[in-house]
């Protein structure tokens, strides 16, 4: 008899087999093969409520930080993230609890199932994305656990993303930059306009001030809708970023409420995404009837877990490890900002530095390299990842004194070798980089 475990091994390799085989057709970008899916698995994205978060930077700390508010409501709470760092399970959390094998196998049989069953029938012309099949396998999940409301990060754009099947109560837009161009446009006014796809006529936009292209493109396509705006900027603290330290933590008023925020998201930009959150929460509140005070809001904040983004591992006998998933040029600035308000200030640092090579390199190596002492380059383990070549002469550009290694568990023993015990390695550059080191530094 074929073992649960063996069951469990088996969806997964099934799974990652399926994104190896469509290869770059990683992302489908049309919605009709994905509606065609939940209708055959009972419509599980209906059985619940939804909020839909999309932007380049910020989206899943945002998603995390509104998750753990609504959970500490007393709330059932699924949370839809990508990618993940270690596991595919950690896309999917129930409850602030990551997915276990057992229950993203037994959603995945039946996403597997149906999406055969379709493709025998002709009513699908290929098998679903890897995306679209996890996307879906969530849902099933979400509805089998009986969630009352899901907070789902968009995987890419808006408009066109496998998330965008549910009728959200809220949309949110964070931070947006170029990234994806490949896919969204070249533009900041072009990849705006999609991601403001997520939003629904008559529907609720909750939002920042940012590049007023951005702005202007997400402003026509809400006014277009007829949805309503609201500004997060009255749940920005008021603080000097020159002062304010790489911890967030200050007063602030919410719900008529002043409340102490102590966050362990780390970093002066996590206030944008920390007043996303907070607004959002409030809207569900103020006009979606969900019972939400601000000591909830302050609760759920100080427990919001998100690894991985200026995360702190701290190490015996040899320097700290710093990870941070900054992979474009928006989120590079956001963690040399967050450094240089380090306290204390490490006497030296190192980079652990790889990324994909669909992302803007040279722009992120004149952006960090220069404010570290050294850096090891390091190609990550994908079919997308930059060359060492290309690495090695981003690097020349701006005459760092950059290392080579062989992967990315050689580069950090490297790092540790060159940088003092009171300095810092700081890991970043791709999400793949930091999911293949994590597991590495914290249990040095």
């Amino acid at each position: 008899m074929t073992t649960i475990r063996a069951v469990e091994a088996n969806a997964k390799d099934r799974l990652f087999a399926l994104a190896a085989e469509l290869g770059d057709a990683r992302r489908k970008f049309r919605l009709e093969e994905m509606r065609t899916l939940c209708e055959a698995l009972g419509r599980p994205e209906r059985r619940f409520a939804s909020v839909l978060i999309a932007g380049t930077n910020g989206k899943g700390s945002t998603a995390a930080a509104l998750a753990s508010i609504v959970s500490e409501a007393g709330y059932r709470t699924g949370l839809y993230t990508s990618p993940h760092l270690e596991s595919v399970n950690e896309r999917i959390r129930i409850g602030g609890e990551m997915i276990d094998d057992e229950a993203f196998s037994r959603a995945f049989a039946q996403v597997e199932a149906a999406a055969g069953k379709l493709q025998q029938e002709g009513r699908l012309p290929q098998p679903p994305s890897f995306f679209e099949a996890v996307t879906a396998t969530a849902f099933v999940a979400f509805a089998e656990a009986g969630i009352e409301i899901a907070v789902l990060e968009v995987g890419m754009g808006g408009r066109l993303d496998a998330t965008n099947v549910v009728e959200p109560l809220i949309s949110v837009i964070t931070d947006i930059a170029l990234d994806h161009m490949e896919y969204l446009g070249s533009t900041i006014s072009a990849i705006a306009r999609e991601k403001a796809g997520i939003l629904r006529p008559n529907g609720t936009l909750v939002t920042l001030p940012q590049h007023p292209e951005a702005n202007q493109s997400i402003g026509e396509v809400a006014t277009a809708l007829g949805a309503r705006g609201v500004n997060a900027a009255i749940y920005l603290p008021f603080l000097d970023p020159t002062q304010a330290g790489a911890h967030n933590r200050y007063p602030l008023t919410v719900l008529e409420e002043t409340i102490e925020i102590d966050a362990p998201l780390e970093g002066a930009h996590q206030q944008r995404n920390l007043a996303l959150a907070i607004a959002a929460a409030a809207e569900l509140r103020n006009h979606q009837g969900y019972k939400i005070d601000a000591q909830q809001i302050a609760r759920g904040i100080h427990a919001t877990r998100w690894p991985g983004r200026f995360e702190l591992v701290r190490q015996q006998g040899r320097a700290d490890v710093l990870l941070d998933v900054a992979h474009n040029p928006a989120g590079a600035w956001a963690l040399r900002s967050a450094l240089a308000h380090l306290e204390p200030a490490p006497a030296s640092m190192t980079l652990v530095f790889g990324c994909l090579r669909d992302k803007a390199l040279d722009e992120m190596a004149q952006i960090l390299f220069p404010i570290f002492d050294r850096v090891v380059l390091a190609a990550v383990d994908s079919p997308r990842a930059a060359t060492m070549e290309s690495l090695r002469e981003a690097a020349a550009t701006v005459q760092a004194d950059a290392l080579e290694a062989a992967d990315p568990a050689a580069a950090l023993e490297t790092a540790w070798e060159i940088t003092p015990q009171e300095g810092l390695v700081v890991v970043a550059g791709s999400v793949y980089l930091v999911g293949a080191l994590r597991k590495k530094a914290i249990s040095a």
